[in-house]
């Protein structure tokens, strides 16, 4: 599968990380950091050495599995280890992990002594086709989603298919839905496509275009001024979703999940305020709701969704924008919605599960 040029940097495909091997053999770190939650340590970090030949020459540090340890208290406690194995600004950390660790390791990175090296091995589909790429990084402050983070771009990214195979179910399916907005956002062609796959076992060529089309979009506009905002479909309602369960529920959505919610939401609103025809309303919702579980968004949590929702970081002068579809394949962005709208398209995505 073809190496993609992003800024400044490659984002690598099934090499077996043969292309990290011969950047560390260059000799130009003074130590390598390899971040990861101790899940990830014990399933991917044995694939991880087992690619570079049982290379050793690292230090482990680990963290708390779990997006509710994506806070600042961690970070901290990060920075401390690193201050211990007396950590310069020579120094590469490798975050080896999902979209938590990407995120995490890419902000603990690009603060630590103002910035040093690293490196992104996403190990779940989430993590590939979405946060390892774009160089966004970034931690959660009460629940709500990145609210502290940077623009900061690794070394390289390097997606191995290989450790998808240590990914749940429920964790693939969680990837699939930025895969799916991908398509609606921008080829529909490629949407089109998505519904002959199996998430479970899912194509590097589906990947490889997914991680293209944000390649392209983020290439274009690096710090979300304008088109980029793009990649926010389904985000502005979903990560509120997201933050609702993660301190609601028992069982808390995955972000995918959530995302999925958000997308038909925004469909809706996309079909309200924006181009999208009924009939493509009808298809989004359909082909969604016949991939995703179903969930209640409790009307008594809309006051709370909402608050969440103003504390979105695209919003300008206290107007919540959204990302929304003119038609599959092509979005828009910076569109302002009434709140009475909001309301009627989370009870729309209610209607989806009525008897």
């Amino acid at each position: 599968m073809n190496t993609i040029e992003s800024s400044g940097h490659n984002i690598y495909f099934d090499t077996k990380l043969a292309p990290l091997a011969e950047i560390i053999e260059k000799g130009k770190y003074s130590n390598v950091f390899v971040f990861a939650d101790r899940n990830t340590a014990e399933a991917c970090l044995p694939v991880f050495r087992d690619m570079l030949d049982d290379f050793s020459g690292f230090d482990l540090i680990e963290t708390d599995p779990g997006e509710e340890n994506k806070n600042i208290d961690f970070c901290i406690g990060i920075w401390k280890t690193l201050l211990d194995f007396e950590a310069d600004r020579k120094c590469l950390m490798i975050n080896l992990g999902g979209g938590v660790i990407t995120d995490m390791g890419g902000f603990v990175a690009s603060t630590y002594k103002r910035g040093i090296d690293f490196i992104n091995i996403p190990t779940t589909l989430l993590s590939q086709v979405d946060a390892s790429v774009g160089g966004k990084t970034g931690i959660d402050i009460d629940n709500i989603k990145n609210m502290v983070g940077t623009f900061s771009l690794p070394q390289a990214v390097f997606i191995e298919t290989a450790f998808l195979k240590t990914v749940p179910q429920r964790e693939m399916l969680s990837g699939f839905a930025e895969i799916i907005k991908h398509g609606l956002i921008a080829d529909e062609k490629y949407y089109q496509e998505l519904k002959a796959q199996d998430y479970q076992n899912i194509s590097t060529s589906i990947i490889h275009r997914s991680v293209e089309i944000k390649n392209e979009v983020v290439t274009e506009d690096p710090f979300e001024k304008g088109r980029r905002k793009i990649l926010n479909f389904g985000h502005t309602i979903g990560h509120a979703v997201e933050s609702y369960s993660l301190s609601k529920d028992k069982s808390p959505l995955t972000h995918g999940e959530a995302i999925a919610i958000g997308m038909i939401c925004e469909a809706w609103l996309s079909h309200k305020n924006s181009e999208l025809s009924a009939e493509e309303l009808a298809e989004v919702r359909t082909y969604i709701a016949s991939v995703y579980p179903a969930y209640q968004i409790k009307e008594k949590s809309f006051d709370q969704l909402l608050s969440l929702m103003q504390s979105d970081k695209k919003n300008e002068h206290g107007n919540i924008l959204f990302s929304l579809l003119e038609k599959i394949g092509k979005c828009t962005w910076n569109c302002r919605v009434s709140e009475s709208d909001i309301r009627e398209s989370m009870q729309y995505y209610n209607q989806t599960w009525a008897k």
